[in-house]
This record gives structure tokens, sequence and C-alpha cells, in this order.
């Protein structure tokens, strides 16, 4: 089965970067798309950017601008390259894999969940 482990999140202050990592183990990452999706505390798991096999990307337009998701197939990772951050991008990231094709944001399209890391971005 496909695994997911995502990295690379921590405190930041408003203004500085992140660059978060998803990488795979268990199967080819390159037949699947990857989305990374975000929870606030006491707010519901939003769907913020995605990446298609062949490197088609999507964003929410409350990241888009700011954030850049890309993948390295050889390395079986995606990333998600955050910049700007502000307050309200505090959250715990999470990926997760479907088929070759992004589309909508509903969790329920996704099949394999990493666990998440957090980002907290506070001065």
């Amino acid at each position: 089965q496909l695994r997911l482990v995502e990295s690379g999140g921590g405190l930041v202050q408003p203004g500085g970067s992140l660059r978060l990592s998803c990488a795979a183990s268990g199967r080819n990452l390159d037949f699947y798309a990857i989305g990374w999706f975000r929870q606030a505390p006491g707010k519901e798991r939003e769907g913020i950017s995605c990446i298609s096999s062949n490197g088609l990307t999507k964003y929410r337009d409350s990241v888009k601008d700011r954030f850049t998701i890309s993948r390295d197939n050889a390395k079986q990772t995606v990333y998600l390259q955050m910049n700007s951050l502000k307050p309200e991008d505090t959250a715990v990231y999470t990926c997760a894999n479907r088929g070759p094709s992004c589309g909508g944001w509903g969790p329920d399209e996704y099949d394999r969940w990493g666990q998440g890391t957090q980002v907290t971005v506070s001065s």
C-alpha cells in the first residue's frame, strides 16, 4: 500500500517561508495526483493545492500566488513551498493521494493520507 509521510513543518514568523515534503513509499508515486490539505483548530479540513501525475497544478484562492506545489518523481516526493506566510495559515498540513488527475477538494476523493505536520505562523 502507498504510505505518505509529511515533514517540514514548524514555527515561522509572519512573512516567512517553509517547504513541506510529502514522501511516498510502498507504491510508485508517479501514477497519482497528490493533494495538500490543512486543518486549523476549530475549522474543517480544506484542500489547498493539488498536483496531477503529469504535473498540472491547482490552488485554492487563499494560497494562490504564495504557495507552490511541485513533485520530484525520482525522489518519490511532492513539495509545498509556502511563502509570505500569515497567521491564518497556521494548521496541520496533510498530503493525500488520488487518481492521476486533480479534481474537487472533497476529502472522500482521496485515498491514502499522511499523519500531518504542524505549521505555526506567529511572531
